[in-house]
C-alpha cells in the first residue's frame, strides 16, 4: 500500500551499514528517506552521486539524508560506500522497509528507464561495471518527512531511475526554514 502525505511516517527500526541505529520519525529533523532498488543498479549510483554532490548545501539548509537500499549490506559496502558518503545507508536485503513503505516492482518500469535515461544509466554503469546488468524490477520511491514524523510528500518513482526532483527538496527545505521563522 503506497503511503500519502500527511500520513506519519511508519516506525521503521534500521541500522545503517556500520552498526549504527537509525530513527526517522520524530527526530526532531527534515529528512529525505530514499528508496534505492540494488546498490549496483546504475540509475541508484548516479542518484547517489546527485545527492553526495548536493549534501553540503541540503545539509546546511536542515535535510537529513538516508538512502535505502534492497542489498545485502556486502553489496552496499562495494557499490556505494567504496567512496564516502556524507548520509547514512541502510542496507534491507529481505526489502522489509521497501514493503513497509509500499515500494514497489514494475519490469516496464526497469525497460522505460532503461529506454528514457540513457545518459543516466551509461554514467551508471560507468560507476559498476557490468554488474550493473543484473537487477530486478523494485522501483525507487522518496519520502520527505517533517520534523514531527509526518510525510509531506511521498514520491513513488515511475520508472528505475525516477528519484524526486532537488527542486522539490529545495522547496520543502525552503517551507521549513519558513515556518521557523514565522513560530
Amino acid at each position: 500500500m503506497r503511503l500519502q502525505a500527511p500520513m506519519t511516517a511508519p516506525p521503521a527500526q534500521m541500522i545503517d551499514i556500520y552498526g549504527q541505529p537509525v530513527e526517522i520519525t520524530g527526530a526532531g529533523k527534515r529528512t529525505l528517506l530514499s528508496f534505492f532498488r540494488e546498490a549496483n543498479c546504475p540509475f541508484c549510483n548516479f542518484r547517489v552521486y546527485e545527492l553526495t554532490h548536493n549534501h553540503k548545501s541540503l545539509s546546511t539548509l536542515g535535510l537529513d539524508v538516508i538512502a535505502v537500499f534492497s542489498s545485502p549490506k556486502a553489496d552496499v559496502m562495494q557499490f556505494i560506500a567504496r567512496q564516502p558518503r556524507p548520509f547514512l545507508m541502510v542496507a534491507d536485503p529481505d526489502s522489509n522497509m521497501h514493503n513497509l513503505f509500499g515500494i514497489e516492482r514494475s519490469l516496464w518500469g526497469k525497460l522505460k528507464a532503461m529506454m528514457i535515461r540513457l545518459p543516466a544509466m551509461m554514467k551508471g554503469m560507468g560507476m559498476v561495471g557490468l554488474a550493473g546488468m543484473k537487477t530486478g524490477s523494485l522501483m525507487p520511491a522518496d519520502f520527505l518527512i517533517d520534523e514531527n514524523g509526518r510525510i509531506v510528500e511521498a514520491y513513488y518513482g515511475s520508472d528505475a531511475g525516477d528519484h524526486i526532483p532537488m527542486e522539490r527538496i529545495e522547496l520543502f527545505l525552503a517551507r521549513g526554514i519558513a515556518s521557523r521563522q514565522a513560530a
